[in-house]
């Protein structure tokens, strides 16, 4: 999974940084920064993270716990070193892309889902980090293209684009280049150098973008809700360059120190249950319907 804020530098990581622990500590009357008054959660920058996020912080307000939600703190390279560094407690992730950023000289990494978990768990424990129990609910990332530009070219997998693609313009994220699962994946796994690379700002404006013919393939994630009414097609990764991506929640162990076992039972309840149709849904509700990513949380939960 792929995130859609601008790259951080050095400079941006430690100035949200900054700002995280500054509001952390003004909504805390306790002198002590070391121990927070609430339990933190903070979700990357892109909507279906943030539903998530508000559906794992409200089983957390259901187990008792106080609760406090940052929304859109950025990419990986800023939320991972927050949790870390204890400025947050909380941040939902996915499986695959969280071991490649957690160990990325891994040359041949395991994908089976099991493994990488436990993986994972080893990694992330050495960092006072703990994994939860992984979800049934996954996504991935994936290419799409217009049905019309798959049909005109007669593609239907991404090494279809081998040849075409030093005449196409890809729409991606700002970090694209870098990540191993985007950009610099497709290069590696099947070839792909495009003719021109455009930096999109959200998933919608991909979607525009596609449909305008502003650029010829674009990165949408497979539960994207707007696959099912926009004229838009992903491509098969038939090389398999997507790891599994199963939604999995981590944890500041501190927070668990702090707030006990209800925190984690809390959290792995909701992995139990959560469906990739679960996300297909809660994205359909804030993508197409207009909700907030709190409003589609209640929704699961069945309110509102």
């Amino acid at each position: 999974m792929e995130e859609g804020a601008v790259r951080s530098r050095p400079a941006a990581l430690a100035a949200v940084l900054l700002g995280l622990a500054v509001l952390t500590s003004c909504a805390s009357s306790d002198p002590e920064p070391s121990a927070p008054t609430t339990v933190r959660f903070a979700s990357y920058d892109f909507a279906e993270n943030q539903t998530l996020t508000e559906v794992y912080a409200e089983a957390a307000r259901r187990a008792g716990l106080p609760v406090s939600v940052q929304h859109g703190v950025g990419p990986r390279e800023v939320v991972s070193p927050a949790l870390q560094q204890g400025v947050v407690d909380v941040v939902v992730d996915y499986l695959g892309t969280a071991l490649s950023f957690a160990r990325p000289s891994e040359t041949r990494p395991s994908r089976n889902p099991e493994e990488m978990h436990g993986d994972l768990v080893r990694t992330l424990r050495q960092r006072n980090v703990l994994v939860l129990d992984v979800s049934r609910a996954e996504d991935k990332n994936g290419f799409a293209v217009t049905t019309a530009f798959a049909a005109r070219n007669g593609v239907s997998r991404l090494s279809d684009l081998a040849e075409l693609a030093p005449e196409l313009v890809f729409g991606g994220p700002p970090e694209c280049p870098d990540r191993p699962f985007c950009l610099k994946g497709l290069e590696e796994v099947y070839g792909l150098d495009f003719g021109e690379v455009l930096t999109m700002p959200s998933r919608s404006a991909t979607v525009e973008a596609l449909v305008s013919g502003q650029i010829d393939v674009g990165l949408l994630e497979t539960t994207d809700a707007r696959l099912a009414v926009a004229p838009v097609m992903l491509l098969l990764d038939d090389r398999e360059l997507q790891p599994p991506e199963n939604v999995v929640p981590l944890v500041r162990s501190a927070a668990v120190d702090r707030w006990g076992e209800e925190l984690r039972t809390a959290l792995d309840d909701v992995s139990a249950q959560l469906t990739t149709n679960d996300l297909v849904q809660l994205n359909r509700l804030v993508e197409i319907d207009g909700l907030t990513p709190e409003e589609a949380a209640a929704r699961w939960w069945g309110e509102g």
